[in-house]
């Protein structure tokens, strides 16, 4: 009760709740604590440094009763009796040194951090086994000089290591992605002093960590690398960092991870994954030879329950890269015959059913889909085979079945997917017929089902006719901007950006307009070439849409291109 009133506000009530419950429990530092501040709230000062000064002469070891007595002090616009209290606790842990951390607490709770750091800084004097320093980074990033909070910080963590998951969550506060950053470039200061001042393989851990946060995976690649060397032969920090640079489109570095886990590893499971992730970035960079790649992998380590990560990658490649779709439904009906897992079979399932749906054999698919959902009901590749259900309805034109499911989906458990069947389902319930109106929804998921076939040509040419057909009508912006990635794709980058610049001028705080925004910076930058009109967009994302998803590579590219990441 006495705490509820507090938290309301209704000082006088709780005051005599408080009164009463320090009278019996007067050791319950608490209470004393919320009692005073009662008081302090309804102008009771004579009240509250009556209590204090009377528990500090029954207890004289209790000095930082001394800071309470100074608070109270302050709170009545006394500075220098106030100091007077407070330089008096600092003096007193000469002779008490276990006081420090009872102290700074105590000054960090009122607010008082200059003498916070004293406190600690003193207890810390008489004691190096201390360990205040996570207290001290606290205090100085509460204050903002990031600089010493990063050298306490590293100051702790050369104490005992353990800290490390805690100080990483700690400074992931602060640090961003930007390696240009005044704060990241602080941190990076703190860890190379202390890498020089006492070696150890916890700061080229920290480092690694460093440069993940900030992009460079070539970086922190170097310092896996290294502590390998060293003797941590732990595989698993350099495969996540191989996962990463791959999933963030540095395939140099992904390459590079997985070559070198193929060379310092014996575990065939560990090797096929490396040689999964090899396969994964020679397709992505179009190598001219994958073909022949995919079938000297299969031959090498043998077409068997191993090797199904790299047949439904196999399979991947012959539909939508080779375009030999029959080809890539061999390859999965084999894969089906010799695998006894249900999971296993799902997968192969799943991915059968995406290669029947590029060649236009709906009901086909929809029965492996269904099959998925049935086995596995509730789990993630349950929910994934309904929205391919979904996603198969929806190219068919079945736009109701479509929406059924997409529905039961909004509350997937997989996240990825969760969001997937959320814009579906937008799309069909914003641009549905009404009254029997047509809306273009047809056309648009026919268009959308020729570009998943790799018939840009052809979606190009449909998406022509349902921009002229239904001008004007909500379906226009999402068809205009579908086309422009297609034209990307085939080159055609002015009439892309024709596309996109509609689009913004149609509806200027569209949900599209940072998606358009974004995708010219990209054109302008990495096809047209042309810097300036790039770093133009990448503004106005920056400047315009805060909110944006794509706010933080725009801020990273417009650095780039005004030469701040220049190292």
């Amino acid at each position: 009760m006495a705490e509820n009133y507090f938290r309301e506000g209704e000082y006088e009530k709780a005051t005599q709740l408080y009164e009463s419950l320090e009278k019996n429990n007067p050791y319950n530092t608490r209470y004393l604590k919320r009692l005073i501040t009662c008081y302090q709230e309804t102008n009771n000062y004579e009240k509250a440094s009556e209590l204090l000064q009377k528990k500090l002469l029954k207890n004289p070891s209790q000095q930082y009763l001394r800071i309470e007595i100074g608070y109270n002090f302050d709170q009545q616009k006394k500075p220098a009796l106030a100091k007077e209290e407070y330089d008096f606790a600092i003096k007193a842990i000469e002779a008490s040194p276990n006081l420090g951390g009872i102290m700074g607490r105590m000054f960090q709770q009122n607010n008082l951090l200059d003498y916070a750091l004293k406190a600690y800084s003193k207890a810390l004097s008489f004691n190096k086994d201390a360990s205040f320093e996570y207290q001290i980074a606290q205090i100085y990033g509460e204050k903002g000089a990031y600089q010493k909070m990063f050298d306490s910080c590293m100051e702790l963590l050369d104490k005992d290591e353990n800290y490390i998951g805690g100080i990483q969550r700690y400074i992931s506060r602060y640090i961003s992605n930007n390696a240009n950053d005044t704060i990241n470039i602080s941190l990076k200061k703190s860890i190379l002093k202390k890498s020089i001042s006492n070696p150890k393989n916890i700061w080229n851990e920290l480092l690694s960590w460093l440069f993940t946060k900030q992009k460079q995976y070539g970086r922190a690649f170097i310092q896996e690398k290294g502590l390998f060397n060293r003797g941590l032969e732990n595989v698993e920090t350099i495969f996540r960092l191989g996962k990463i640079a791959f999933n963030n489109q540095d395939y140099e570095t992904a390459r590079n991870c997985y070559l070198f886990l193929l060379d310092n590893t014996i575990f065939i499971e560990e090797k096929l994954t490396a040689e999964l992730y090899l396969l994964k970035i020679s397709v992505k960079n179009a190598d001219k030879n994958n073909l022949v790649l995919f079938e000297e992998k299969l031959k090498e380590y043998g077409v068997n329950g191993n090797t199904l990560d790299i047949q439904l990658e196999f399979a991947d490649y012959l539909t939508f890269e080779n375009n030999t779709p029959q080809k890539a439904i061999s390859v999965l009906e084999k894969a089906l015959s010799f695998s006894s897992s249900k999971f296993k079979k799902a997968r192969i399932k799943l991915k059968l059913g995406e290669v029947l749906v590029f060649v236009g054999k709906f009901n086909e698919a929809l029965i492996y889909f269904s099959q998925v959902q049935t086995k596995l009901k509730n789990h993630p590749l349950s929910q994934e085979a309904r929205f391919k259900v979904a996603q198969t309805s929806y190219f068919k034109g079945d736009f109701k079945w479509a929406k059924s499911q997409l529905k039961i989906l909004k509350n997937a458990t997989t996240q990825l997917t969760a969001n997937d069947a959320v814009d579906l389902f937008l799309l069909i319930l914003d641009n549905e017929s009404k009254d029997s109106i047509p809306s273009g929804l047809e056309d648009f998921s026919k268009a959308e089902l020729l570009a998943y076939q790799n018939k840009n040509a052809s979606a190009i040419s449909l998406y022509d006719k349902l921009l002229k057909q239904y001008q004007g009508q909500s379906i226009e912006d999402e068809a205009l901007f579908n086309q422009a990635k297609l034209l990307v794709a085939e080159q055609q980058y002015e009439m892309a950006v024709t596309n996109l610049l509609k689009i913004i001028s149609i509806d200027p705080e569209g949900i599209l307009t940072d998606n358009s925004y974004y995708l010219l910076g990209e054109i302008y930058k990495n096809n047209i070439k042309d810097f300036e009109k790039a770093s133009e967009y990448y503004q106005k994302i920056i400047f315009e849409k805060p909110s944006s998803i794509y706010l933080v590579d725009a801020r990273q590219k417009y650095r780039e291109i005004r030469g701040d990441n220049i190292e």
